[in-house]
């Protein structure tokens, strides 16, 4: 029993881990790949992509109402008890007027009397116990002012949807492009620092030796300890840092804690500087002037709408039914219980509105002034975007002059610390002097790497503004 117990569990382990291997994907992606990733994974954007599937259907569904309404009913029913009408007798009037036109007299030789005939009334009913109604009905909207302005703002509303989508896309591809070039930057700062680790190691172990032989002292062997120690810790800091960005783009991009990402762009100061301040600008390069724009167009549609409500609403219409009664009666008639009988009608509704108490009057005005604020919200928007513009373009041309800057300081502090070091290996240094120099480059390298961080992010922000970043 212990050794099946046993062996189901290995199994069931085994099974597991087989799962979230396969669960488990890996992608080698450039930034590019990254997006399209990122389109086909992120939830808001399938979201977005619905809307535009309900929008469709909702067009679909106005269409509907222009085409003819076809409708049927059957109905059966039994009259427990039938409605009677009372109708007057006149058989014995009828008799009495013939008798006395006659001459006839009665048996007391009197003549008969018409007005003598006694008033009689009898019930009866014209409905059968039994009844079946079958019928069909088709109506024509021939003219109807919420359908046809409706019509014509089907391609407007898909477009709209559309344009939500794209919005939708230049969010996701933003934040994929921040979260992507964050973490390829800390992957390249992170191989400088462990090239400063390795060196700080060589000259550690190198100065053991000339301890060993007297030739430094134990203080220049403590000092060198100390900024092994540091960098050390600052790389750990950036693996910790690197493994939070690589969570985030996950996240971004729409996959699992348990995927894998290979990131393959090179980044480099030319590839951040190529494309900047190619200025070819134009308000329809922002999908949310677009998507405004067709939002005023569409409450100039619904304007319209309420403004030909006040025409009339025509319709076309056809029913036929077929109506059946079954009475035992009918079989001293014709033979069969059941009669049956067919009913026609077609004709043209027109239905016009008279006074609806000023409500269509202040329905349009209040449609005319959701465009306008529309309207003012589209200034607003585009003076939004110029002052964007301007403020992206001086961060992005500030941030490539730093980041020109401290790479010159980081060439120059890397030229510093070899020629330091060259000294103190031909004995005319000291090992401060290299402790010194090597921790002037690294902070080069870290103002280096930070400003390089800054101008990708100035760039996206700028091609962002140019409604350019794709």
């Amino acid at each position: 029993m212990r050794r099946n117990c046993i062996t189901l569990f290995f199994l069931a382990a085994t099974v597991l881990s087989e799962t979230d291997l396969f669960a488990q994907k890996t992608f080698s992606i450039s930034v590019k790949q990254a997006v399209d990733v990122a389109f086909e994974n992120v939830v808001s954007l399938k979201n977005a992509k619905l809307d535009y599937k309900i929008a469709d259907a909702r067009n679909k569904e106005i269409t509907g109402l222009a085409l003819p309404q076809v409708s049927s009913v059957v109905q059966g029913n039994h009259y427990l008890s039938l409605p009677l009408i009372q109708m007057p007798d006149i058989t014995e009037a009828a008799v009495y007027r013939v008798l006395g036109r006659e001459g006839v007299r009665n048996g007391a030789g009197i003549p008969v009397n018409p007005d003598d005939a006694e008033f009689k009334v009898n019930s009866f009913s014209f409905l059968a116990p039994w009844n079946v109604n079958g019928g069909i009905g088709v109506q024509q909207l021939l003219f109807e002012p919420q359908v046809f302005v409706g019509l014509q703002a089907r391609t407007a509303l898909l477009e709209s949807s559309s344009i939500s989508i794209k919005i939708e896309e230049d969010k996701i591809r933003e934040a994929v492009y921040k979260s992507y070039y964050s973490v390829l930057i800390a992957q390249k700062q992170l191989n400088y620092l462990t090239e400063s680790r390795m060196r700080l190691e060589k000259l550690a172990a190198d100065m053991g030796v000339l301890f060993k032989n007297g030739f430094v002292e134990k203080l220049d062997i403590d000092k060198t300890t100390v900024s092994l120690n540091n960098i050390r810790t600052t790389e750990n800091q950036i693996k910790n840092g690197i493994t939070i960005g690589y969570a985030v783009l996950k996240q971004t991009l729409g996959l699992t804690q348990l995927d894998s990402l290979v990131l393959t762009d090179m980044l480099s100061t030319e590839s951040i500087k190529d494309g900047v301040l190619e200025e070819n600008f134009s308000y329809e390069n922002r999908n949310e002037i677009k998507f405004l724009n067709k939002a005023v167009e569409l409450q100039g549609l619904d304007v319209r709408r309420y403004r030909l409500s006040y025409g009339p609403t025509v319709a076309a219409f056809y029913n036929f039914q077929r109506t059946g009664q079954r009475n035992e009666r009918y079989l001293a008639i014709t033979g069969k219980p059941w009669f049956w009988f067919n009913t026609g009608l077609a004709g043209v509704s027109i239905s016009i509105p008279i006074f609806d108490g000023f409500q269509k009057k202040y329905k349009i005005k209040q449609a005319q002034y959701t465009q306008e604020k529309t309207m003012n919200l589209l200034t607003a928007v585009k003076n939004g975007i110029d002052l964007e513009k301007i403020a992206a373009k001086n961060t992005v041309l500030n941030s490539i002059l730093a980041m020109d800057v401290q790479e010159k300081n980081m060439q120059l502090a890397e030229k510093v610390y070899h020629t330091v070091k060259k000294k103190y290996e031909q004995g005319i240094g000291s090992s401060f002097e290299v402790l010194q120099a090597d921790t002037e480059m690294q902070q080069a390298q870290s103002n280096y790497f930070k400003a390089m961080y800054d101008a990708i992010i100035a760039k996206v922000n700028y091609l962002k503004a140019q409604g350019q970043l794709n």
